[in-house]
């Protein structure tokens, strides 16, 4: 599992003050409301940076960070990831689970045979789609409903799956 989750990725400035429009991967761009701290990943290095101000434009997160007070201190950093530590995370409830806990996990059948790897979660409307690569099938798009999935277990990295008619 990884210690940290995305919360979002800078986009563009925000006026000249050091504010940032941050698009939310996030459920509930509420969140940023509650959060006192975020990880900056720059790829060659992880800032903290404390948030100072949260506002709400269109689809985007307006963010304020203490110190950050001029467009050149931010500028340099758009297109960058927004992490929390795990343990800042949002708390998850029943048959809720972390897009990034299951990218890579192994799927099988009800009978117990490998069906391949999830490589994707797709968000629709009605529900999460788990896109999976199977050897046999090629990409195979199944429905995050009970229907189909029939289990998971983060530890053990495993997902069973019951394939309904016209999946694959």
């Amino acid at each position: 599992m990884k210690d940290r989750l995305q919360v979002g990725v800078i986009s563009s400035t925000h006026g000249i003050r050091g504010e940032v429009k941050v698009f939310p991967t996030t459920d509930d761009a509420n969140r940023f409301k509650k959060l006192k701290k975020v990880t900056l990943d720059t790829g060659k290095e992880q800032l903290d940076l404390e948030i100072q101000g949260v506002k709400f434009f269109k689809q985007f997160v307006i963010v304020k960070f203490k110190g950050i007070d001029h467009i050149n201190d931010i500028e340099k950093y758009k297109g960058m990831g927004l992490y929390v530590d795990r343990q800042n995370a949002v708390k998850l409830q029943k048959d809720e689970y972390f897009i990034a806990d299951l990218i890579e996990m192994q799927v099988f059948t009800e009978d117990g045979r490998e069906f391949g790897t999830l490589t994707d979660v797709l968000e629709t409307g009605a529900n999460e789609v788990y896109v999976i690569r199977s050897n046999e099938h090629g990409e195979v798009l199944v429905p995050a409903i009970k229907q189909c999935i029939l289990n998971i277990d983060i530890e053990a990295r495993k997902m069973t799956i019951h394939l309904l008619d016209g999946l694959i």
